[in-house]
């Protein structure tokens, strides 16, 4: 074994580490992050990186031609599904009501429609709201204050 492919399987190691930890931190965010938006990131950001380290760190070790075209469709596939499913789980969550809107910098998908006024919260759009009486009650007065003003 020469000075170069020591040099090489010490890159890849330290490459294969560094993706195993980051693949490690994002499931713990999936664990540990309090709502869909957060685990989202959590799920796609450090994970995506993670792989594509791993990949890299393989192909470095690896060194065959037909081991890096595998490893570079999966770095490929990777890079192209895990956006798409969290922007598609991103806007299952905000129509399900399952994000807390209030927590939003900003709200682009708001359409001003009046059903998120009985539903302020974290609740699913077929769950009952926690207090329905006063949220009713909000949503009457609310009302009332709109048609006596326009």
């Amino acid at each position: 074994m020469s000075g170069i492919d020591g040099v090489a399987d010490g890159i890849a190691i330290v490459l294969v580490l560094l993706g195993a930890l980051l693949c490690l931190t994002a499931g713990l965010g999936l664990v540990r992050f309090p709502d869909v938006l957060a685990r989202m990131h959590a799920g796609t950001k450090p994970q995506v990186l993670g792989v594509l380290l791993i990949m890299v760190g393989g192909a470095i070790r690896l060194q065959g031609w037909s081991a890096t075209w595998m490893l570079l469709l999966v770095a490929v596939f990777q890079m192209l599904t895990a956006p798409v499913s969290a922007h598609m789980i991103s806007r299952v969550a905000y129509r399900r009501r399952h994000v807390r809107r209030d927590r939003l910098l900003v709200d682009e998908l708001h359409t001003g429609e009046r059903s998120d006024r009985v539903y302020r919260g974290d609740e699913p759009a077929d769950a009952p709201p926690e207090e329905p009486g006063r949220a009713l009650a909000e949503s009457r007065r609310e009302e009332q204050a709109e048609d006596g003003a326009g």
